[in-house]
């Protein structure tokens, strides 16, 4: 068979290569969670005064405060 046909090492060689990219793409969209974030969500000091609030751990004045105080209003 010629070197470039299917059979023989060539066949082999294109088979291995196949198997490398398939067990990359496992890595890629199993191991690596790929569609996860992939930093966890930082709150905003904001973010976290609104929270308060909503729960009413704090009054609206205590929030405006801390509004006032982290440079939003």
């Amino acid at each position: 068979m010629w070197p470039w046909m299917w059979g023989g090492w060539g066949g082999m060689g294109m088979g291995i290569v196949f198997l490398l990219f398939m067990g990359y793409c496992m890595w890629f969209f199993g191991f690596r969670g790929y569609g996860w974030p992939r930093r966890k969500y930082r709150y905003d000091p904001l973010d976290i005064a609104r929270a308060r609030y909503a729960r009413g751990e704090i009054s609206k004045e205590e929030y405006e405060e801390i509004k006032r105080s982290l440079g939003y209003a």
